[in-house]
This record gives structure tokens, sequence and C-alpha cells, in this order.
């Protein structure tokens, strides 16, 4: 389904990602990228750092969130040499863009964006008024988004359920501006949701997340990956006592990393009473380990050799910007009637 097509995959750098965020959502996006390149399309990958600010106001703290996520991609398999790989903030266009697409953007959109009303929905409960710090950034989110994404005529954004509204506002902006000026100036972009894409669940049996405290590590040292995996809630069911293998919750996190083969023994262990909680837990520490010790080594590698990062940034940037400036200068010439 991607011959021939432009993938965009942006990824806000929020903090050092755990092994849910790598199976669930940094693997699968690399993995569609490179299926892309292959055949015939191309995809651009790019470290959103304005999006960021709206949050993070700390320029040390917010360097570094980026410096990692950046760090992370390379390290799972993302090839600077056949991906467009770059930071927001070094496309000026996008910004221009971003301007244009105000004029065409209804305000409701941004009345109704999750973000937008999830934060006011906190203030409520808080007993606060609805915006209080809410900033303009936060509130035009959509719109910054979706120049990100109409800038490189873009085919396809793969996205979570959550991140559906963000390409379906894109779509109407372009078609609102197509349709203004009797012409396709924008490429209307669609989603791709993959069902088959892991929710990896944390050791408390919540989706895993920094915010629950509830994370696997993904690229520490395996000591610390031990601690993480061996607090994972269990009953107190004897070994040799039958179980339901999804009723157990390291079960059910082994599943986003076990092979077929791997999860069959696991489960006919856990069925037949033959592996007590302690044997599962080593065999998920093993596959953890396994599966992340290449991409740790190259992590390490890279966040010892940032100025190497650099240079793949940048020189996603002179890939990305030729696009982005045509994408301006047609929308500035049928605009300001140049």
């Amino acid at each position: 389904m991607f011959e021939g097509k432009v993938i965009l995959t942006g990824v806000k750098p929020t903090g050092t990602p755990h092994l849910g965020n790598y199976l669930g959502a940094i693997r699968p996006a690399i993995q569609m990228g490179n299926e892309a390149v292959k055949n015939g399309g191309k995809h651009y990958m790019f470290i959103a750092d304005y999006h960021a600010i709206n949050a993070e106001k700390d320029p040390a703290v917010l360097a570094q969130k980026l410096k990692e996520i950046a760090c992370i991609y390379l390290a799972g398999g993302l090839d600077p040499a056949k991906s467009v790989f770059y930071r927001q903030s070094d496309v000026p266009e996008i910004t221009e863009i971003t301007t244009i697409l105000y004029a065409y953007t209804p305000k409701g959109f941004m009345n109704k964006a999750h973000a937008y009303k999830a934060a006011v929905d906190k203030n409520r409960a808080a007993g606060k008024p609805d915006d209080d710090g809410i900033n303009m950034g936060l509130y035009t989110y959509p719109t910054l988004m979706a120049a990100d994404i109409l800038a490189y005529d873009t085919d396809i954004v793969p996205v979570g359920k959550d991140q559906v509204q963000h390409v379906e506002i894109a779509r109407d902006i372009a078609g609102a501006i197509n349709a203004h000026y009797n012409q396709e100036l924008l490429k209307l972009p669609e989603y791709y949701t993959d069902d088959h894409v892991a929710v990896v669940p944390g050791v408390d049996g919540r989706k895993m997340s920094k915010s629950y405290g509830n994370v696997i590590p993904l690229f520490e040292d395996d000591k610390s990956i031990k601690k993480s995996i061996f607090s994972i809630k269990t009953d107190s069911r004897p070994m040799e006592e039958p179980k339901n293998p999804d009723e157990i919750l390291v079960y059910e996190i082994y599943k986003a990393i076990a092979t077929p083969a791997q999860l069959q023994e696991m489960g006919d262990g856990l069925r037949q009473g033959k592996l007590g909680y302690g044997h599962i837990k080593n065999m998920l520490l093993d596959a953890v380990i396994n599966e992340i010790k290449d991409a740790r080594e190259k992590y390490n590698y890279y966040m010892a050799h940032f100025d190497e990062v650099e240079v793949f940034l940048q020189q996603g940037a002179a890939k990305a910007r030729p696009t982005a400036q045509a994408t301006l200068k047609r929308l500035k010439d049928a605009v300001l009637g140049r």
C-alpha cells in the first residue's frame, strides 16, 4: 500500500522513551518508513521541537530530550541516508505556511481539538477557569501540525487513533484552500492506523506510561531492567497450579516482544503448571535484553557522539526544505496574487 507514497511521521521530544514506546511507536514507524522507501516512496521523519515548547520551557531540558529521541530513532534502525530525518525548527518554511493556514482555519476546529479540550476539562475538574495555563501554542497546535503534514505533499500519516483528528483537520484546511482558489495547491493526506501495533501494559497492568511510573526502561543497564520486570504484579498461586496465561500480566507484556514459539512455550508452561512466576519473569527479561541489546549499544554511541547526529539532522533539513519551499511558493502565489 505504500508503493510510491510519501509517508510522514513526527515525534515530540517528551522524555526518555520506554519499552512501550519502542514496541508500540518507534519500531513500527521505522519499519513503515523503510517499507515506503523500499517501494519507491519517500519517508519524512521529524522531531517536533516547536510542538514541545508548548509544555517544556527549559531549553536545557528540551535539548536533552531532543538529543535522546534523535538517538533512539537512529539506534532503532532509522537510516538517515534513506529517510529524510530532520528537526522541525530547522525548516523555517513551516512557520510561514502555518501563518497562511491560520487564515483558512475555523476557530471551531481549535475549540474541538483533543489537546485543548483535555486541558479545559482538567482545569474544570480542578475548579480553575477554562483557559488557565493554556497558551496559544497549545490552542493552535493542530494548525502547525497541518503545516508539518501539508508542506511535503504527504500521502499517508501513520497515527494512533487519538491523532486521527489532526490529519482530518489538515485535510479540511487543505480542502478549503483548494476549493477557494479552484486549484490543487495542497495534497489531501490520508491517515493510517495499524490495529496490530502493540499496546504494551505496564508493570501495574495499566498502559505503560511515564506518567503512571509503571515502565520498563529501554536503554538502562540490565540490573535496572531486571528490577522493573521483577516488580510486575503477580499473585500467590504456586507454580504447579495450572493458570490461564491471558490472566497473567507477565504473559500479556511478553506478547508484545516474544516470537510465536516463545509465547507458546510460556503459555503451555503456565497452563500445565510447569512454570512459576520467577521463571516467566526471567523469560521476559531475556527477551527484552535480546531485543534491545544492539539498539542500546548504538544509542549509547550516538549519545556520546551527538555531533554525528547533528550532521544527520542538518542534512535532513537540507533535503526537506526544497519541497517545503515549493509548497510555500504555490501558496504565496495564489494567496497574495503573485
